[in-house]
């Protein structure tokens, strides 16, 4: 795990590296959804995991001596997500922005750190997030980890029943047992670290919707300060062509 990140907001102080082979251990998902399942102790046979290999993850994830772990989810219109796991010393947490190459700046999505900010997503911008292709560039292609990387920024009123049979098979996908996937989608999606009171509109000011939770950083529009034409590209891009993109993941439509 040597690549190097280039990352506008950091970079000139911290190192970052790609770290998405991390995505490839259910250990990573209970460390990184752990806030939101409940007790960790109590799901490491659930997750299909043990005490001993969370502890030596979380302690990677937390290292304030080595690089940052940074997961990248690129998705259409040449638009990334960006995970960063920060590791300031005492101020340690996890960072979630969306960016673009010919942006001078970036969006942001929400933290976890103690002092959340959040939701970042609507259930239908995740999952055309999700279902987008990658496009051959570097981070994570697979549907599932997007989904599951994201999910600790969802917060949406609107999210549909059918999200329990989303959530519980990217699970799976992701290797955890099935025998108590469900169980955990159903409480991820219930007991949601943003809640499920938030609501999402678009107004005339720009074509990128605004939540309407006050510690949501999207009480205004998306990456403020782009052009019309790049928050059209964005709006566009985490509408996705949502049927049909959603369909080819194998995901249920929204």
């Amino acid at each position: 795990m040597d690549d190097v990140v280039r990352f506008p907001l950091y970079e000139t102080e911290y190192e970052l590296v790609a770290a998405e082979e991390l995505a490839d251990d259910p250990a990573f998902w209970l460390a990184h959804l752990w806030r939101t399942a409940g007790d960790p102790e109590e799901l490491t046979e659930r997750f299909g995991t043990d005490t001993a290999d969370l502890d030596a993850m979380l302690e990677r994830l937390a290292d304030e001596e080595r690089p940052w772990p940074v997961l990248r989810v690129p998705f259409s219109g040449g638009h990334t997500v960006v995970v960063v796991y920060r590791n300031f010393p005492e101020a340690s947490g996890i960072d979630f922005f969306v960016h673009h190459p010919d942006w001078g700046r970036i969006g942001h999505l929400g933290k976890l750190d103690g002092h959340d900010a959040g939701p970042g997503l609507s259930w239908a911008e995740l999952t055309a997030i999700a279902a987008s292709p990658a496009d051959g560039r570097e981070g994570l292609d697979d549907p599932s980890q997007r989904l599951l990387l994201l999910l600790p920024v969802l917060g949406d009123a609107d999210t549909p029943d059918e999200a329990v049979d989303v959530v519980e098979r990217a699970l799976t996908d992701c290797g955890i047992p099935a025998a108590g996937a469900r169980e955990t989608a159903a409480h991820l999606l219930g007991a949601g670290f943003f809640g499920d009171g938030a609501y999402w509109y678009v107004t005339d000011a720009s074509p990128l919707a605004v939540c309407d939770e006050p510690h949501s950083p999207r009480t205004v529009p998306l990456a403020q300060g782009i052009t019309a034409a790049q928050a059209r590209s964005l709006a566009d891009a985490l509408a996705g062509s949502r049927a049909q993109e959603v369909r080819s993941a194998g995901l249920p439509s929204t």
